[in-house]
This record gives structure tokens, sequence and C-alpha cells, in this order.
């Protein structure tokens, strides 16, 4: 098989993680005898300072003519520091994820054994979770109307929701449930919200075409302190962009850090992705970035874009061989971890291409 996939490291430790990720793929291509083709190209604030738009017209071009993307992160402390610039680096994410259709972000939550004792969470409440969270992600606030009135004094963004965006995220998050435990969790905040009304009332129509799913029902608030108190209730979780981009963050607790916590977004043509982390400009640089939320986000892309099932379950026995090896990055070792198992971003990746190698023998 070849593939096209188009590399946006984008800001911070988005380069340093991406490196990690194409190393792993390179490795799936060569003991599978596949070939994927990578071509970088520029987003962020990156791209900022290079063209003065933070989704340049030529990386629009290359992800359109991509089979795959592989996305870092953006984001930077200046933007962060001075709210009143125009021009952003997340605006060239939202206006790729609108001009490609990414409607639904995937996001798998589960906790790896070997990790039990990395979350604040006490073990016996986690061993076990395995979550799928499907956020909406064209609609909502970020992309409703939004601006300033009264003399610059007030500030509104428009939450809004179409009946077919929520349909058409629901019916993919009922179709996972199929093939999982059987349950879907559809988490808005009806009581308040005459978007959330929208949404539950069509979560409960889509239900209706899935009578082998069990539909339950949580206001956002009950959603994130249930999360904490009994996540392994949970399976297949379904919501909107902004109580899902909240939410994902959250159960990042559960997998131990956001540095293990992977995510695919897609449409009906294509798909990106991604880690859940950003640009982390704290440690850029450092060579201490967890890589392995962007390798398991490769998995992702090789069952989801490519179908590749095998050598998607090939990346994530590889990466939990290596944390059960003991190998930890900086997020996810503890006092019990010896100094000589805390391993720096590139020395991750080395670790987990070599496990590979050695999955793919047994296969």
């Amino acid at each position: 098989m070849k593939k096209r996939i188009a590399v946006l490291p984008g800001d911070g430790i988005g380069r340093e993680v991406t490196a990690e990720s194409v190393k792993v793929l390179e490795c799936i291509a060569s003991a599978y005898g596949h070939e994927f083709v990578f071509e970088e190209a520029q987003i962020g604030h990156e791209a900022i300072e290079a063209t003065g738009n933070p989704l340049p017209d030529t990386t629009l071009d290359l992800l359109h003519r991509s089979d795959a993307i592989l996305f870092g992160a953006v984001g930077h402390p200046k933007y962060d520091n001075d709210p009143t610039l125009k021009v952003r680096p997340e605006q060239g994410l939202l206006r790729m994820r609108k001009e490609l259709g990414l409607y639904a972000n995937i996001r798998p939550v589960k906790l790896f054994d070997a990790l039990l004792h990395a979350s604040a969470i006490k073990p016996e409440i986690l061993k076990g979770a395995d979550i799928l969270f499907f956020r909406e992600l064209t609609g909502d606030v970020y992309f409703g109307e939004k601006g300033r009135k009264d003399n610059n004094s007030t500030a509104y963004d428009l939450m809004i929701y179409s009946q077919q965006e929520v349909e058409r995220i629901a019916h993919m998050a009922f179709r996972a449930a199929r093939t999982r435990k059987g349950k879907v969790t559809s988490v808005d905040k009806a009581n308040v919200l005459e978007s959330s009304r929208l949404w539950r009332e069509v979560v409960q129509r889509v239900g209706h075409d899935y009578p082998d799913v069990e539909l339950e029902h949580l206001f956002v608030d009950a959603a994130a302190m249930k999360l904490i108190q009994s996540p392994r209730n949970f399976d297949v979780v379904l919501t909107g962009n902004l109580f899902g981009d909240i939410l994902t963050d959250e159960a990042s607790q559960i997998a131990g850090s956001m540095g293990m916590l992977a995510s695919a977004s897609v449409g009906d043509r294509k798909g990106l992705y991604e880690p859940i982390h950003g640009s982390a400009h704290d440690i850029t640089g450092k060579g201490v970035a967890n890589p392995l939320a962007s390798i398991l986000s490769t998995a992702l892309m090789l069952d989801i874009s490519f179908g590749l099932k095998d050598e998607a379950d090939t990346v994530v026995r590889a990466v939990e061989m290596t944390l059960e090896e003991g190998y930890r990055t900086a997020d996810i070792a503890d006092r019990h971890t010896p100094a000589e198992k805390i391993l720096g971003t590139a020395q991750m990746g080395s670790k987990v291409v070599a496990s590979i190698t050695k999955v793919a023998t047994e296969v």
C-alpha cells in the first residue's frame, strides 16, 4: 500500500512529537511492506511568522492532495498574553477542520495497566476504564457568530447547532457503540440551553434507529463528576464541541497524562490525527515531551484512514510493551521509576520503534 501523509508539526512540542510518529510510521511501512510518502507544511504561529496566515493556501492544497494528516499542535505565549491580536494560530486549526469537513473528533481514553499508578485517581476506580469520546468539531461557540458591542464593553459568542450537524455525529457514535459495550452517553446542558435541547431531541430520534444500543443523557456538570467518580460506567460519550473539549482534557487524568491521549478528526473523506495536548512552550526544546499520544494517533490513522487494523494493533501493543518494560517520560513517571528508565522524547520514540520490530516479528 502506498499513501501520502501530510505532516504539520506546527508549534512548540508539536515538531518534537511528530518526528517520533514519523519514525513509527516508517518502521510500520518497512515491517509490513507499505510505502508512506511524507510531505511537511506550515500551520499556526510558525505559518503566521512566515506568511502572515495561520493556514497558508499551499498547506491547504497539500492537505487536499494527501491521504491523511499527521498534526502536532498550534499555539504560542505571544497570543495568550495579548488577546487583542486579530490573527491567531488557532484560527488555522479551525479553518482546517471547516475546509476539510472534519466534523467528528474521536478520542479513545483507555488506561494501560502499567500506568495505573500514574494518575491521581485511585487504581481500583480506574482499572478497566475504556471510553470512546465523539466530540462534534465544526459547530458550537467556536464557529458561531461572535463579536463585541456597547462600545467594546460586551462580548458574545453564539452557541449554535443544526439538526444535520447533530445527526451525522450521533450516527457515528451509535455505530461505534455497536462494536463495543453497546452504550452511548450523550452529554449536554438541556436544562438551560436551547441548542442543547435540540441536541437531545435529535440524539433521541437517532437512537431509535439503534434499538440494540442503550442511550443515556447526562448534563455536562454531572458528566464531569461521574468521569472521575466512576469512569468504568462509560462506553461511548457523545457531546458538542465546547463540552467535548473540556471533558476530554479532564479524561486525560484517567490515562495518567495528556501526553497519553490520541485523537482523530474525521469527516466523510479525510482524517487528521493528533495528540490532544497543546504546544507546551514551557518544555519546548528540552527533549522531554511525551510522544506517546502522537504515536498512538498514528495507530488511529492506520486503522481509520488506511484500514490497516493489524498494523494499528502493532503500534498499540508496542506502546504497551514499552510501558510494561518500565520506560516512562517524565510526565508519567512516579517516585518508583528508576532514573535510567525515564526517557526523553526521541529515546521513547526509539524504544517504541524497537518494540514494533519485536511485535511484527512475532506476528
